[in-house]
């Protein structure tokens, strides 16, 4: 189903011109802490105050608190700390969970798509198309190679409109990188077959979608590579940065593996220009024990979520729609609302914090001013921008918070 600028109503200005930065991943670090959320609360000109936080790692942390320590002591003890047993543990272990050949382990989600796309040799003058409202991570990992990307507007379940791709396509198109944003799966099936139509790479960036699937199927397993974060706060989070690639190729396996580690696959032999970007032995043997655990995770956040869908009745929310064959893995819980400022700051009054993802469309950030585009060259995705807020949500959220921001809302 498509989402047109009607779907939404909600009238766009140039936030380019704003001052709020985007809000992920830095502002999550903020609220984790108990720190004032800058960006949002200096935008609306709010002052700090103790709040339900939009997440805790504490908590989330608190769930298997023993085995985590266990596991990262045992690798402190190890004295090995770069590309050891734990590394090559894991992604074993987290392949064998997808089901696909290849896992290599990355210092990030951004190193992920960065090399992902840089092993399909995909650089200047070639276009990937990349969903328009997405978070800057994706688009990055594409001119981060000097490629250009090609945006297109989502569907009404906030994630790239399969119906437009084929218009987007043009000669120089490489790749397309669907985002499973929010943490729903999207249309693989429809999407699969555009890429196999016109003989183009299938990247799938899956930093918000672990453990969610498509007609069963898990994401990260329909495209050529897939693409993961394990930032803290996503369902398969590190105590640090960390990410990895997925893949059922052995040949581009071996290329990303050489890529990860200055293009070398044997010490001092250095066969293709590579980089440093190695997840490290403390991560991988904490995310040993994430793995284990984060499905229990997505079926908490997706309690979660089934209430806030079941009991926030107030007339002006726009619950997010879960697409016929597709599950998430609740990373956010993102509604829509045409006075999304006043409901900030209701909110904000009544110690709930809210975030926004994304109050900037990649295509109208400052960075990419050398695109050449224009306020209303993307209607949807920027009147989604002026509208939707973000609940909090996390595994480990109490009852009672959960009931609060209901409350809250409904009050509104």
């Amino acid at each position: 189903m498509s989402l047109s600028t009607k779907d939404i109503r909600a009238p766009y200005r140039d936030c380019s011109k704003s001052p709020v930065e985007m809000v992920v991943p830095s502002s999550c670090k903020d609220s984790v802490t108990g720190r004032k959320q800058s960006q949002l609360e200096d935008y609306f000109g709010l002052e700090e105050k103790r709040m339900i936080e939009f997440t805790m790692l504490k908590d989330v942390f608190a769930l298997h608190q023993d085995e985590y320590e266990v596991a990262t002591l045992r690798a402190l003890r190890s004295g090995w700390y770069i590309m050891g047993g734990e590394l090559e543990a894991f992604e074993k272990e987290f392949a064998t969970y997808l089901g696909v050949q290849e896992c290599i382990g990355l210092n990030s989600g951004l190193d992920a798509l960065i090399l992902a796309i840089r092993a399909l040799d995909i650089g200047a003058e070639d276009e990937v198309i990349v969903p328009a409202n997405t978070y800057i991570a994706t688009v990055l990992g594409i001119t981060e190679n000097g490629a250009r990307p090609v945006f297109v507007e989502p569907d009404a379940y906030y994630n790239l409109d399969a119906a437009k791709l084929e218009e987007a396509l043009t000669p120089r198109t490489k790749a397309i990188l669907c985002v499973h944003l929010y943490g729903q799966a999207c249309n693989m099936r429809e999407i699969e077959r555009i890429t196999k139509r016109h003989d183009v790479y299938l990247l799938e960036d899956c930093a918000q979608s672990h453990g969610a699937r498509f007609e069963g199927q898990l994401t990260g397993t329909f495209g050529d590579i897939g693409c993961f974060s394990f930032y803290p706060t996503k369902p398969l989070g590190a105590a640090g940065d960390a990410g990895a690639v997925v893949t059922s190729d052995p040949e581009l396996a071996l290329k990303l593996r050489m890529l990860r580690n200055y293009g070398s696959r044997k010490k001092y032999e250095n066969e293709i220009v590579g980089v440093n970007s190695r997840l490290d032995e403390l991560q991988a043997a904490y995310l040993r024990v994430a793995l284990q655990y984060f499905e229990e995770g997505n079926a908490l956040r997706g309690g979660i979520a089934k209430r806030y869908a079941a009991e926030i009745t107030h007339p002006e929310i726009v619950h997010p729609q879960l697409l016929l064959g597709a599950t998430s893995a609740y990373h956010l819980y993102v509604i829509r609302c045409q006075r999304r400022a006043d409901l900030f700051r209701y909110l904000t009054e009544h110690d709930i914090k809210a975030q926004i993802h994304y109050p900037i469309p990649p295509h109208l950030s400052t960075c990419y001013k050398y695109l050449g585009y224009a306020p209303g060259d993307f209607p949807i995705t920027e009147a989604l921008s002026q509208s939707i807020l973000s609940l909090p949500l996390y595994a480990g959220m109490r009852e009672e918070a959960v009931s609060a921001v209901i409350q809250a809302v409904n009050e509104f």
